[in-house]
């Protein structure tokens, strides 16, 4: 399992949660969490599960990826930030959808870069 980089994880959050103007305990509320489970988190002195993430982020009207990539679990996307976007944050579809279609469109962003990138023997 990824370790979780908690340093800057909690600002996120918090951010995140001041943008949505929402208290700590609207927040906790809407992610089933105790709200002092979630100032620790906020606070960078807990490290929430991939499940808590995900409660979180839903919580936040967020994608679970953005927290998921701030805390270290996932990597990066390639590719345009608007399609990413759009697909991590379409609500009309389930988690395991979401993933993926990102994964599918990951595989035609590698393979189109392969396909532009000349080989070796291909150069002269």
């Amino acid at each position: 399992m990824a370790r979780i980089d908690v340093s800057g994880l909690g600002g996120f959050i918090r951010e995140q949660r001041d943008q949505a103007q929402m208290s700590v305990r609207q927040l906790a509320k809407a992610a089933e969490v105790s709200n002092p489970y979630l100032s620790q988190v906020e606070r960078g002195l807990r490290k929430p599960s991939a499940e808590i993430l995900g409660r979180i982020a839903q919580g936040l009207r967020i994608s679970a990826e953005t927290l998921y990539v701030r805390a270290g679990i996932l990597a990066e996307r390639e590719g345009d930030q608007v399609v990413t976007t759009a697909i991590a944050s379409d609500a009309t579809l389930t988690e395991r959808q979401r993933a993926t279609l990102l994964q599918i469109y990951a595989a035609f962003q590698s393979e189109n870069q392969a396909q532009a990138t000349p080989r070796e023997d291909e150069k002269s």
